[in-house]
């Protein structure tokens, strides 16, 4: 097990192989989700998870061969009374709780309580994101939320979509992120929790304005800055990508003073500089990483660049070649 600052793994690899099931089931899956499981199938029994703690918030990322896995009522008596979202991201599950019996598959999601036996059959290799929750945090939050537990959340839920999106930015930034943040990040994945589920009208307002408008903004941006070399990036092509209006996409922008023009700016900017400096882009011409950073007009890049970082690219380039000879 690795543990940092709110973040533990977990993983079989470092076992040994005869007794990594016996080991796997008693560290993490008794002490640690508060589950028992068997291996299914010949292969060999191998998982791995990622857990973030975040105030009022787990995240976690698990990965498994295939396996069935059963909270007692001894098990669940020792456990907490969260309710957690669990989302295949692949693979396929059947889970059952109570009198309740759920199959899905990738991109759909089931709500279950930690407090209740239950059990899973995961019959082929699965990896799955699960959001655990307290459970007065969704009981404010959503009406009658028990109504909502084993129920499948089927995939093109527009909320859930952005969960996921947010949730693995959320994950790569996680060592960075001070604990203000954390608990800022926790909030807005509560909000966009309860928006899959179904959020009461004036908890949806403020989800919208929170969580939903953040988790947007920022797979809008993930998107540009995976596209910035391409001439053909518009508001309208990212707007018809998201299913969203240019309008909405713009006053997200004006949220944080910022232009969606302004923003693909700086992201080419940025990927010119690091270009620039890098040693591996020495033989290429100034010109040719302006235009494959997404620029078409050369005299606009070069002006573009020197009001940005207050040199020609050129006296950039030069700069970097003079400190590299001086430490040789």
């Amino acid at each position: 097990m690795q543990e940092n600052d709110g973040f533990f793994r977990f993983s079989t690899d470092e076992l040994p192989e005869k007794d990594r099931l016996s080991i796997w089931r008693e560290v993490f899956g008794r002490n640690v989700v508060k589950m028992d499981m068997e291996s299914v199938g010949s292969e060999p029994f191998r998982s791995e998870a990622d857990i973030y703690a975040l105030p009022n918030l787990t995240i976690a990322s698990v990965s498994s061969s295939p396996n069935r896995i059963t909270r007692t009522r001894a098990l669940a008596a020792d456990g907490s009374d969260d309710l957690v979202l669990g989302i295949l991201l692949s693979g396929k599950c059947a889970t059952h709780q109570g009198k309740r019996d759920v199959a899905f598959q990738a991109h759909e999601g089931v709500l279950w309580s930690n407090d209740s036996p239950g059990g899973a059959s995961y019959d082929t290799p699965i990896d799955f994101l699960t959001i655990a929750v307290p459970r007065t945090a969704l009981t404010q939050a959503v009406a009658n939320i028990d109504d909502a537990l084993m129920q499948l959340i089927p995939r093109g839920n527009d909320a859930m979509r952005l969960l996921v999106g947010y949730v693995k930015i959320l994950q790569n930034e996680f060592s960075q992120m001070s604990l203000e943040l954390k608990a800022a990040a926790g909030s807005h994945v509560q909000d966009l929790v309860a928006m899959a589920l179904g959020a009461r009208r004036d908890t949806a307002e403020l989800a919208k304005g929170r969580g939903i408008r953040v988790a947007r903004l920022l797979a809008l941006k993930s998107d540009i800055l995976a596209n910035l070399t391409r001439r053909d990036l518009s508001i309208e092509t990212l707007a018809a990508r998201h299913g969203i209006s240019p309008r909405y996409i713009r006053t997200l922008f004006e949220g944080e003073e910022q232009t969606f023009t302004d923003f693909v700016l700086s992201g080419r900017l940025e990927r010119a500089h690091r270009c620039l400096v890098d040693p591996r882009f020495a033989g290429h011409m100034i010109s040719t990483i302006a235009f494959e950073s997404g620029f078409g007009d050369l005299s606009y890049f070069n002006h573009a660049f020197r009001r940005r970082f207050g040199a020609t690219p050129s006296d950039i380039r030069a700069s970097v070649a003079s400190s590299r000879k001086s430490a040789q």
